[in-house]
């Protein structure tokens, strides 16, 4: 009984229980279908929500994309003109310009970085007190200081390249009273010239904006000038860089593009040479005085010089007729240095031989013109030999007419005259030659005395490097090579031959008349003991400013010569522009000066000295069989008596033998040491004798 009543009671009480989680069942199950209702609601406004977000922000960025189209495509320009304008100054990088080396690699120009100053005016806020404290320290007045700052706008210069001391004065200025608003620096290249006024006249100068205004500063600018490049760098409202560092590296020159040179001028040369002008102006007083010396074999020239001169660091505190390079730029009429190529034009042309018999009056009338010796004498009967020797007019003035008018002018244009010669100095003159169509037989006898004729001195020593180059004409070169930053080759200038201007054997010939003007002739003061120089003086009146004739009183005396003679290695010419004293004759002034610079030349390049072209005479005149008794018998019909010409002079001798019949030869000058048919021999008449001098 009892056991059923408890059976019972847990049946309700599970019922009970079952029946609470079936109602909860039935509640859930009723419950579920709103609850996913609502997830599905809110699901859908969320979804709603995003879907508007994502529509207003396309739309917001489509906007935007618009904007900035409208703004880079239609205002993009403008608007960047506008940022670099409010936040950025131009800054121009430049390399440094390239330098110029001689043939040994010493420097003669070089370029460094200076600082520049340069003044805001709309930050100076007392003018008066700025220029006061600046003008001492820069060497500008205060007037010109208050000038720029008036000027107004953002940047004026004060002064451009700075010394160095004058840089630290200046920026001690600044930071001691904080002027670093208004006044501040910018690097600029500045050329310099370590040896002053040597070589002054090749190499000229730069100007402000680092362009080569003269010499080879101008002709080669293009090459020797580095690449400029414009950016902009950022900078506050007072102009001042932001950032700095970070710019700085892109402010150096990555470039390649400066070239540096090298000149063929040889430093000690051209040091040696401008040592000798200094002494030759103090001697003579002359208005201008120039000199090159150049290599006959190659065309190189190793020196050039001209007083009066300046330095080219300094180059404004001269006149500009100082700057000129006389060398290239100054033409006049060469006198007696111009027969050399006459004579050898002659000698080609047949038209006269070495021992040729001339009679020289003392004068000859041309055309109603009197052409006269330098002395105003006769030397009698002569042969052409002594006719350059001495260069006697009257001689050259007969050979110029045997000669013509085409001939003359062929010659002289074989040699380069007429023309330039191409090498790389700025404003080269052409000289001046007849046309042979216009020339009276006046003008053929003064163009073959080197007369009516203007020349420059480079033409001269480029026609007498010809002479000492077996008669082969050569390009002068001033430039050697020209070189890239890296030091590799960009051009380089090789030895040119122009023509031919003498056949060989003519060339020796006119070689050994040539020796005998130094040896003997009216060149002997540019001897130099123990070598064999060849050369030719010259001595020419000036002629008027107008080109109306002559001025009285005013000369050029001019030597130009090579050596040594068996192996000719420099080639000399000196001209003395207006002497100022009582002498002016190329052979009394002129040659001296030569013949230092030679002597000098010689120890410089090692060069041995000459061999003697006489060795051996003497041992052959000792071997000499006894004198032959004088001829007493008669003398047939077609015959003659061979003379002595021992102890004569080669003037003497050949007048002895024109005065025999003889047909006279030569070997060296001075006085007779031995002759090819011994004395009192008898011979037919015009037979060739050969006697040999010995100085």
């Amino acid at each position: 009984m009892s056991k059923d009543k408890e059976t019972g009671g847990d049946s309700r009480i599970r019922s009970i229980e079952e029946l609470r989680a079936e109602h909860k069942r039935r509640l859930q199950a009723q419950a579920e279908p709103e609850r996913r209702r609502k997830r599905r609601g809110r699901r859908a406004v969320l979804q709603h929500h995003i879907g508007m977000t994502a529509i207003v922000l396309l739309a917001l960025f489509g906007v935007l994309v618009l904007r900035y189209g409208w703004l880079q495509l239609w205002r993009g320009s403008e608007m960047a003109e506008r940022i670099q304008h409010q936040v950025g100054d131009d800054y121009a990088i430049q390399s440094l310009r390239g330098a110029i080396l001689d043939r040994n690699e010493r420097e003669l120009a070089v370029s460094t970085m200076t600082k520049s100053l340069y003044v805001d005016p709309a930050n100076v806020k007392d003018a008066d007190a700025l220029a006061a404290g600046l003008s001492p320290l820069i060497g500008v007045s205060e007037d010109e200081i208050k000038d720029d700052i008036a000027v107004g706008g953002r940047f004026v210069w004060i002064k451009r390249r700075l010394d160095q001391p004058e840089y630290e004065a200046v920026r001690q200025f600044i930071n001691d009273n904080e002027y670093s608003q208004c006044l501040a620096f910018q690097n600029e290249a500045k050329r310099f010239y370590p040896n002053d006024v040597l070589a002054a006249n090749v190499l000229g100068f730069v100007g402000t904006e680092d362009k080569g205004l003269d010499g080879v500063e101008q002709s080669l600018d293009s090459l020797l000038k580095g690449e400029i490049k414009k950016t902009k760098l950022t900078t506050d409202n007072h102009a001042q860089p932001i950032m700095d560092s970070i710019f700085s590296s892109k402010r150096r020159y990555q470039g390649d593009y400066c070239k540096s040179v090298v000149l063929t001028l040889d430093s000690s040369i051209q040091f040696i040479v401008e040592q000798e002008l200094d002494k030759a102006v103090a001697e003579t007083s002359p208005a201008a005085i120039t000199c090159v010396v150049m290599d006959p074999k190659t065309g190189d020239v190793l020196a050039m010089a001209s007083r009066p001169s300046y330095n080219p660091n300094k180059f404004w505190e001269y006149k500009p007729e100082v700057w000129k390079n006389r060398a290239v730029s100054f033409i006049y009429e060469p006198g007696s240095t111009f027969k050399s190529v006459v004579a050898g034009a002659a000698l080609q042309e047949k038209a006269v031989t070495p021992n040729q018999v001339f009679v020289d009056p003392g004068y000859v009338m041309v055309s109603g013109r009197r052409i006269q010796n330098w002395n105003g004498e006769s030397f009698g009967t002569v042969t052409f030999t002594d006719v350059v020797k001495n260069s006697l007019n009257t001689g050259f003035a007969q050979v110029g007419l045997r000669l013509g008018a085409e001939k003359l002018t062929e010659y002289a244009k074989k040699f380069g005259f007429g023309k330039p010669t191409g090498i790389d100095l700025p404003g080269e003159e052409s000289g001046i030659l007849f046309n042979p169509e216009n020339m009276r037989d006046s003008d053929i006898a003064t163009m073959a005395i080197g007369q009516s004729i203007a020349v420059t001195p480079l033409q001269l020593v480029t026609a007498m490097s010809a002479i000492a180059n077996d008669g082969v004409l050569l390009q002068p070169h001033i430039v050697k090579e020209i070189r890239n930053p890296d030091g590799s080759i960009y051009d380089k200038r090789e030895r040119t031959e122009v023509r031919r201007a003498l056949e060989s054997a003519t060339d020796k010939t006119l070689v050994g008349l040539l020796e005998q003007v130094v040896a003997s002739g009216g060149g002997k003061k540019a001897a130099v003991k123990g070598y064999r120089i060849a050369g030719k003086t010259g001595t020419a009146q000036k002629i008027r400013p107008d080109g109306a004739g002559y001025m009285e009183g005013h000369y050029i005396a001019s030597f130009c010569g090579f050596a040594p003679v068996e192996d000719p290695q420099v080639v000399v010419l000196v001209m003395i522009d207006d002497p100022g004293i009582g002498n002016f004759y190329g052979g009394q002034i002129a040659a001296p000066v030569a013949g230092r610079i030679f002597n000098q030349l010689f120890r410089y390049l090692h060069i041995e000295p000459s061999s003697d072209p006489f060795a051996g005479l003497e041992s052959k005149n000792k071997k000499r069989e006894v004198k032959p008794p004088d001829y007493n018998g008669a003398v047939p019909q077609g015959k003659v008596v061979v003379p002595d010409f021992s102890g004569k002079s080669l003037r003497q001798s050949a007048q002895l033998a024109a005065s025999r019949g003889l047909e006279f030869v030569s070997e060296g000058s001075g006085f007779a040491v031995q002759q090819s048919i011994a004395y009192n021999t008898l011979v037919d008449s015009g037979t060739e004798i050969k006697v040999y001098f010995q100085p």
